[in-house]
């Protein structure tokens, strides 16, 4: 439920009237993913990107949503860019957009500093993905059969696999309402999201999404979808929770894997590992701290960021997709 009137995000403070990226000095322009995830997924990395040094950090507060507040609000108008991680801003599908009411208010603590959830990035970046895996003859989609746990979390990525040729299965309802309803059309999804999203944006993030500890949790509750799969895609949290014990030649089209991660899914056989972000010291980041990297190096405002300006920053940055061969099998 949205938080109470004592909550950080309620009585948010001022924010200091100057801009991070104002300064006559030049430090590393900070960008930080405040996470409702797991603190043991924490992680900080210094890069050089276009000439300009970075600091990438993601910081999880275990699901402690007043914590998140607090620590959105603290460091407003002192760092470049803040990421929310462990929930989105905005579902999509199609043309419509349903904001969380839990992430809004998460969002709102922040006055100065621009505020990104990843969409934006995963409306394009994900979309260009699934196209270069086409193009550069790394995947055949044609004809696979692929399962998208959460359309309305990644719709960029579930018009392309569909554009694609791809048998689709969309699991909003499965692993996010538990649910066994395969859907099978984007039509279909937007029906359910025209219905659904209006009251589920209203619900905790807690329900719709697995934070704190739970990221750590893996229940093969639904393993007959992936076993259907030739092909699973989507936020990695949702596959890890649902992970059946063996995926012997599949593949998977995900970001935010540590190094443990992908030791966990060469374990299980998965054979390709595809991840949308790039590889930054063993980690490929969340949408939500790469789109605030891209804002940081933009000068634009988020909400000014059209998805041409993010494929002009990626082609700029010789953006590509990390493809990790797992084990040996054939991906056809």
């Amino acid at each position: 439920m949205p938080s109470s009137p004592e909550s950080p995000c309620d009585q948010a403070p001022s924010a200091p009237a100057h801009s991070p990226l104002t300064s006559h000095h030049s430090p590393p322009l900070r960008i930080v993913s405040v996470s409702l995830g797991s603190s043991t997924r924490n992680k900080t990395v210094e890069v050089e990107l276009l000439g300009r040094k970075l600091s990438l950090e993601r910081v999880g507060v275990d699901g402690d949503y007043d914590r998140a507040c607090a620590m959105i609000a603290e460091l407003d108008g002192k760092v470049a860019a803040l990421g929310l991680g462990g929930t989105d801003l905005y579902l999509v599908a199609g043309t419509k957009r349903y904001v969380i009411e839990e992430s809004r208010k998460l969002a709102e603590a922040a006055k100065v500093t621009p505020v990104v959830d990843g969409s934006g990035l995963k409306n394009t970046l994900e979309r260009e993905t699934i196209r270069w895996l086409a193009d550069q003859g790394e995947l055949a989609l044609a004809g696979k059969k692929v399962l998208v746990v959460s359309a309305v979390d990644r719709f960029g990525m579930a018009e392309a696999f569909s554009d694609a040729g791809c048998e689709m299965i969309f699991g909003d309802l499965i692993f996010a309402l538990g649910l066994p309803i395969p859907l099978k059309s984007l039509r279909s999804v937007r029906w359910v999201a025209a219905l659904a999203l209006p009251f589920l944006r209203r619900l905790p993030v807690s329900v719709l999404y697995p934070t704190g500890d739970k990221q750590e949790e893996t229940k093969p509750k639904y393993g007959k979808y992936f076993e259907w799969a030739d092909v699973v895609g989507g936020d990695f949290h949702f596959i890890r929770r649902n992970l059946p014990d063996r995926l012997d030649g599949k593949v998977i089209v995900t970001n935010t894997t540590t190094e443990e991660d992908v030791a966990l899914l060469k374990e299980r056989g998965v054979a390709l590992l595809i991840t949308t972000t790039p590889d930054l010291d063993g980690r490929s980041f969340g949408t939500n701290v790469m789109e605030g990297v891209l804002v940081a190096l933009s000068d634009k405002q988020a909400a000014d960021m059209e998805p041409e300006d993010y494929l002009e920053l990626l082609r700029r940055l010789g953006w590509q997709p990390r493809v990790i061969r797992l084990n040996e099998a054939a991906v056809g």
